[in-house]
């Protein structure tokens, strides 16, 4: 078998706190093994223009710690035509690169996959996205710091809704998927939590609310996931509720992109180490069409077409504790 010696890395999708992290590690661990490392600005549409750095081992430093993607992100709607495919092969092929590595979700990996299929060219995925929404990994970089960074803002919130006994809605992001909501929402103490998994229906909430009142709360905090099925936006929940429970004060705050920046967390760090180092590895052994996760703290290789079509199901032992926490 030919050994590789020369492998790229790109940031693709939505950046997401730890790709730095990522990038880091994969071209040090190139450097561990002796092997080039190129870094491609600007994912599928970086890949398309040729628009490509060499790094090395020092020109990672001090990158760790910071939050995006110093190799920027774009999406690319000219690589999904087989002629933006054809271009960007031919430009890997002008610079001698035999592999390549892609952080980012599940968009970014159908892209690798079908680049696969058609060129048979060695690729492997690192889930990069703070949804948290990749089949095949307990985590992907990013989820835990967005995670904290929401937790820290709806702690920030409470205190506001405390001082004016107010009921405050707060839309965390996720896009599909309802782990920050869950999550955030459980570790916030929130009194109610809607998320698109879960579509327990407007009364529901609303009799949550007035037990809640009756218990003698005057101050409420409700989590709600960017993708919730209720039928209604956050600020239509908040009208929903002001016509329906006169006697709350409601406001609402969209959290948004803050979500996605700052500095990435410890375990996102490690994690992010952990992924790159064994994204090369697997490129280094002859395997192909891979993603990395995490299982069990175990770090594990699984298709990356199941990663595109499996679900990553709520966590139902936590939507449980949820229930009884906002007793």
């Amino acid at each position: 078998m030919k050994k590789i010696k020369k492998i790229a890395v790109m940031t693709s999708g939505g950046d997401a706190p730890g790709m730095n992290a990522a990038i880091r590690s994969v071209v040090r661990a190139c450097a561990y093994y002796s092997v080039s490392c190129v870094g491609i600005y600007r994912g599928y549409e970086g890949l398309i223009d040729g628009d490509f750095v060499e790094l090395t081992a020092r020109s990672v430093n001090n990158i760790i710690n910071k939050g995006g993607t110093i190799l920027k992100s774009a999406r690319s709607k000219e690589f999904r035509t087989k002629e933006g495919r054809a271009k960007a092969y031919e430009h890997l092929q002008e610079n001698d690169i035999e592999a390549m590595v892609v952080i980012g979700g599940d968009g970014s990996f159908t892209g690798a996959v079908v680049f696969n299929e058609e060129y048979n060219f060695p690729v492997i995925g690192i889930p990069g996205t703070i949804d948290n929404d990749i089949f095949g990994t307990s985590h992907t970089i990013g989820y835990d710091t967005a995670l904290n960074t929401a937790v820290e803002a709806i702690d920030k919130i409470r205190d506001t809704a405390s001082s004016h006994n107010r009921l405050f809605f707060v839309e965390v992001m996720g896009r599909d998927a309802g782990f920050i909501a869950l999550n955030a929402g459980v570790g916030a103490g929130a009194e109610e939590i809607l998320i698109p998994e879960e579509d327990l229906g407007l009364d529901r909430m609303l009799e949550s609310l007035k037990k809640s009142r009756r218990t003698g709360k005057s101050s409420s905090i409700v989590v709600v996931a960017e993708g919730d099925k209720s039928g209604r936006n956050v600020y239509q929940l908040a009208e929903y509720v002001e016509q329906n429970l006169p006697e709350y004060d409601v406001r609402v705050s969209v959290l948004g992109h803050m979500q996605r920046g700052g500095s990435p967390s410890c375990f996102d760090r490690v994690l992010a180490s952990r992924l790159g180092v064994k994204s090369v590895e697997l490129l280094l052994d002859g395997k192909t069409n891979l993603m990395v996760g995490l299982k069990d703290n175990e770090v594990i290789s699984s298709s990356i077409a199941e990663a595109i079509k499996g679900g990553h199901s709520i966590n139902q032992e936590l939507l449980r504790v949820s229930d009884i926490m906002t007793t």
